[in-house]
């Protein structure tokens, strides 16, 4: 991914938050957040799309940066934030909880922005751990693609990578949690 030409137009252009780290907390009058992926044990890409990959100039599959284990050159991330309203209530201060920016790429045709979705705390987790499981990662990767290819405009996905940790999750909301594979899905 050190091949590809990364900018940083929106960290260069809005007023951004240069603490680095993913300690959920208040960031008043800011888009941005710097924050670095949390590293995973063992991450191994499961699906990946060739036809992403083509556009974006990729041509190997590096499981330690979608995996969020390491970072390349010419990498910013950060985490955004926004405001909005939830249950009909303004919600103040919101943002990526568990997704996290790389950068923008450059194509030379367009640009790109590439986030790791469930790749850790960011100052907008408020009180999640930031992580992503696999059902979920799966609807989302297969959604993604299959909504592009039924012409309409979405995220698209490069990949799915599981992380090699378990992530606990109360999967039928009855006050029974289990654990669950642990995956990131990298969305364009």
């Amino acid at each position: 991914m050190g091949s590809l030409n990364w900018i940083s137009r929106f960290i260069d252009e809005t007023p951004g938050d240069n603490q680095v780290g993913g300690l959920s907390r208040q960031v008043p009058g800011v888009c941005w957040s710097r924050v670095n992926p949390t590293p995973t044990p063992n991450p191994a890409i499961r699906i990946w799309s060739i036809e992403m990959a083509e556009e974006l100039g990729l041509e190997a599959k590096e499981n330690d940066i979608l995996g969020g284990k390491k970072l390349s050159s010419g990498m910013h991330p950060y985490a955004q934030r926004y405001g909005g309203h939830q249950f009909g209530n303004w919600a103040g201060q919101l943002g990526d909880g568990r997704a996290i920016t790389l950068g923008e790429v450059d194509t030379g045709e367009r640009i790109l922005e590439l986030q790791l979705k469930g790749s850790g705390v960011t100052p907008y987790s408020r009180f999640s751990d930031g992580k992503a499981v696999l059902r979920s990662s799966i609807r989302e990767f297969l959604c993604s693609e299959a909504m592009h290819h039924l012409c309409v405009p979405t995220t698209r996905a490069l990949s799915l990578v599981t992380t090699g940790e378990d992530v606990v999750r109360d999967i039928l909301y009855d006050g029974r949690p289990a654990a669950e594979p642990g995956a990131i899905v990298c969305r364009v």
